[in-house]
Order: C-alpha cells, then sequence, then structure tokens
C-alpha cells in the first residue's frame, strides 16, 4: 500500500429520494437509487484495486458497518456549504495528514476504472495537477500534489463551465498539469444509453 498516496471518494448516502435527483425524474427514485448503489459498487471496486490509501466522504454521515469500512476506507462526512468548499476541506484536511499525492473522484461514472486512476498518481511525478474532463463540462476527478485552494472558488458548480474554469484558473496560476480520457457521467437518462440493462 502506498503510503504517501490518497484516494477522496466523494459520495452521497444511498437514501430513497436523494440520490441521482436528475435521474430520478424521469426514470424514478426507485430505479435511480438502484442506478447509484450500482455505481457505489463499481467505485469500490476500482478503487480497491489502487496501491493507495483509501478515504471516502459520505454527504450526511458515516455509516458504523458497511462495505467501505470493511474494505478498510477511512470514513469521513463532507464538510462546508456546497461542493467546492466541501472539496476544498477535503485536500486540506488530507494535505494536513501528510499526503504527498491527493485525488478526488465522486461516484458518478462507470467508466472510470483502477488504471485510470493509477495513471494520475503517475502523471502527478512530473505535474503539480490532473484533471480527468467529463463529456458534460465537468470534470470525474482531480489531483494535485500541493493544496491549491483556488481550484475550488469562484464555481458554478454542476454546469458545463466548470472544467473550463478549472484549466483557466491552472493557468492563472501557471500551474503544470495533464488531462486523462473524456468520460460520461451518469447524471440522467440520456446518459444510461450504454446501460438500458440496469433499469
Amino acid at each position: 500500500m502506498h503510503s504517501d498516496n490518497l484516494i477522496m471518494i466523494f459520495i452521497r448516502n444511498p437514501e430513497l429520494g436523494k440520490v441521482k435527483t436528475r435521474l430520478a425524474k424521469t426514470i424514478g427514485d426507485e430505479k435511480a437509487l438502484v442506478i447509484y448503489k450500482l455505481l457505489l459498487d463499481h467505485t469500490n471496486k476500482i478503487a480497491k484495486r489502487v496501491n493507495a490509501h483509501k478515504a471516502v466522504f459520505y454527504s450526511d454521515f458515516t455509516t458504523v458497518n458497511d462495505r467501505w469500512k470493511n474494505d478498510g476506507f477511512i470514513q469521513l462526512t463532507q464538510k462546508g456549504k456546497e461542493l467546492g468548499e466541501k472539496m476544498s476541506n477535503a485536500f486540506l484536511k488530507s494535505f494536513n495528514m501528510g499526503y504527498k499525492k491527493v485525488i478526488i473522484i465522486g461516484s458518478d461514472c462507470f467508466e472510470l476504472n483502477e488504471n485510470i486512476i493509477t495513471d494520475a498518481f503517475t502523471i502527478l511525478n512530473d505535474n503539480e495537477v490532473v484533471l480527468g474532463p467529463a463529456k458534460d463540462g465537468g470534470y470525474y476527478l482531480l489531483g494535485m500534489k500541493f493544496f491549491h485552494p483556488s481550484l475550488f472558488q469562484n464555481k458554478v458548480w454542476s454546469t458545463e463551465n466548470v472544467l473550463l474554469d478549472t484549466l483557466l484558473d491552472l493557468s492563472n496560476l501557471n500551474l503544470s498539469y495533464k488531462l486523462l480520457p473524456t468520460l460520461s457521467d451518469i447524471d440522467e437518462e440520456k446518459d444510461l444509453i450504454n446501460y438500458k440493462h440496469l433499469i
């Protein structure tokens, strides 16, 4: 286990009516919850295969005994009002814990795999930041070697400009970075085009 590397996984507590709300508008809360649990399973499985420490950040509360706990993930809760503040606080906490390379992923991407995450850590050998672009204009992965709080400020989260705004920040800060392959998040029913068998 590489003790200097940390993967942070941001998840929502899997409760009916509280996950995948955009998806639920067209397929219903029950099916949206099923899809989200499948995404959690996938994210758990790929993260376990990566040579790094792992922490799962729950949206509302940690659970005493679940798959993450049983698989040795550090259990924490997200702190802050909006997504940028929550991610910023998570990175700050992780660097304060002594980690040298920290990567954050969500739990929305069936296309993400352990090789991409491993590549992200490798990219940080020669770059200060690594980003995994999502097709909707956001990103599915962000990694860095030092804490850069401005990357989480002045963003309208969950919009198509998040990646572009982040790239502009990197340019303004003169930070070296590299992009991973562009992948699709599962946010709306149209994103399930290749996963129709799941619903």
